[in-house]
């Protein structure tokens, strides 16, 4: 049976994608900053165990802890929405450590044992937001993007290792608390009242087509699972054709 560990499961992505593994006969070690048992079912083939991804520490502490594995899956990470001027360099800072430093610090942890064992798995998932400018989301998608840059040139790096290094990208799911939990700042100001009203409204709108929990699970499963998977997996219908749109 093959282990994989999974960054930042207490809710949206990450628990839909534990629960995925789970029921398609995986053992799942299901990390979280504050560990809720309650959220995923109880199974002798779940583990979960405390992570913060910003502490060096933690991350040891959950190597030592988790023993081999076969996959990892970074998706661990904070939202941001705010006009840039008015974003202080203390939540740019609170967006890079978590989201790109974070998941460069765990993939590091474990890169020893994948390429020990000539195998293994990393998927790393960010956001179509880095393939499409949108307005108010500057930091958040800078901090996506150079996760993208990172994984293509890491894949690269660990090719002749036997490690695969992959990408997913959701889009927009309104059914996730991922927005709700977002840092915002400065979104009643008059200076960027029209850009906010219009973005606000984008984002609210559940008409046109958006990503499901399960769609990522499901790109997550194909990118760990099917060896001729490509670098960049789409995650969601929002995201394909965003994916479509860019050429990607």
């Amino acid at each position: 049976m093959k282990t994989i560990l999974i960054t930042g499961c207490s809710s949206g992505f990450g628990l839909e994608i534990a629960r995925h593994f789970l029921d398609h006969g995986w053992r799942v070690i299901a990390t979280m900053r504050k560990p809720d048992a309650s959220v995923l079912p109880a199974s002798e083939h779940l583990r979960i165990l405390p992570l913060d991804v910003t502490d060096a520490e933690s991350i040891r502490r959950v190597v030592d802890a988790a023993g081999p594995i076969d996959a990892l899956v970074n998706n661990a990470g904070v939202g941001a929405a705010a006009p840039f001027e008015y974003t202080s360099l203390t939540l740019a800072r609170t967006l890079f450590e978590t989201n790109t430093i974070g998941t460069m610090a765990v993939t590091q942890a474990f890169i020893p044992q994948f390429r020990e064992r000539r195998g293994g798995v990393i998927v790393n998932v960010t956001s179509t937001v880095t393939l499409k400018s949108l307005p108010l989301v500057s930091l958040y998608t800078a901090s996506k993007a150079a996760v993208n840059a990172f994984t293509a040139s890491l894949a690269v790096e660990l090719q002749s290792h036997g490690v695969q290094v992959r990408l997913v990208l959701p889009g927009r799911s309104p059914e996730t608390r991922f927005g709700h939990n977002a840092h915002r700042a400065a979104l009643d100001g008059e200076v960027y009242a029209d850009i906010v009203k219009a973005t606000l409204a984008r984002i609210g709108d559940t008409e046109g087509p958006v990503t499901y929990a399960k769609d990522v699970a499901q790109a997550v499963w194909r990118a760990v699972t099917d060896p001729a998977a490509p670098l960049r997996t789409a995650a969601g219908a929002d995201a394909e054709l965003w994916m479509a749109e860019a050429g990607a």
